[in-house]
């Protein structure tokens, strides 16, 4: 039975896509089968695996109205084990279309029960926002995986989305775990990055992965080739971060 994980953070340009795209390639590398939605109406997701946003037919959106699975959705990529559902603008309409419609909340773990049997891993990459697509994919996961830059903000957004995860817990999806928290745009000279690493080890010591995502250029580059940064420069100091993390991640999940 695959696991799902919802990768989110609803601050935006903290390394959220960036991770989806970057830890699903390493996991798809090490021979698990990964399934990636991006449920973000930008559809960076999407573009990261260089599918053509308006080409494809079948999108996150189709799911979330009930009109497709993830079975019918899933485009098969050029990447090792790496399966994308991708995104287009039309999502960004699903939380009016969504109001019309019964068990809203339920709408992607509905269109997902098929493919846990097909997939070791599914990735959700959620838009930068709390609302009702981002509880739709908190209401389908085992548990949630945040991303964090390390700034001053970051840990009053860090507080917010907790709330959401456990009020989502208690309304919808009683087993909803965290899975971890990743550190992004990492600068281990800075004082305030020492501080906030500081924060969050009070308070989620054991959900902190020792990987942490260093600022790199060809991480921001990758995304324009339409490729995952392990394909597009596997020498780079991205390649190895995020190759680390899945090492950690499938470490910690006893499949790796």
């Amino acid at each position: 039975m695959g696991k799902i994980i919802s990768i989110v953070n609803q601050k935006g340009g903290v390394g959220k896509t960036t991770t989806a795209v970057n830890l699903a390639a390493a996991v798809g590398m090490s021979g698990k089968r990964v399934l990636l939605v991006d449920a973000d109406p930008q559809g960076n997701t999407t573009s990261g695996y260089g599918i053509n946003k308006k080409q494809a037919s079948v999108t996150a959106y189709d799911l979330l109205i009930g009109k497709a699975t993830a079975e019918t959705a899933a485009i098969n990529t050029e990447f090792k084990n790496v399966w994308v559902v991708p995104s287009s603008m039309d999502l960004a309409a699903a939380e009016v279309d969504l109001i019309e419609i019964d068990r809203r909340e339920a709408q992607l773990k509905l269109a997902l029960a098929s493919s846990r049997e097909k997939y070791d891993y599914i990735f959700i990459d959620c838009p930068p926002s709390l609302g009702l697509i981002t509880i739709n994919a908190l209401n389908a996961s085992d548990t949630v995986l945040v991303p964090i830059q390390c700034e001053y903000f970051a840990l009053e957004g860090l507080s917010q989305l907790m709330a959401t995860v456990r009020q989502v817990k208690r309304l919808y999806n009683p087993t909803l775990e965290i899975e971890g928290i990743v550190l992004t745009m990492f600068d281990g000279r800075l004082n305030l990055t020492q501080q906030v690493v500081g924060e969050i080890k009070k308070y989620f010591a054991d959900k902190l992965y020792k990987t942490a995502i260093p600022r790199a250029v060809r991480l921001s580059e990758a995304p324009s080739y339409g490729m995952p940064i392990q394909y597009y420069d596997k020498r780079s100091k991205g390649t190895a971060a995020y190759n680390d993390l899945a090492k950690e991640f499938l470490k910690r999940n006893r499949r790796g």
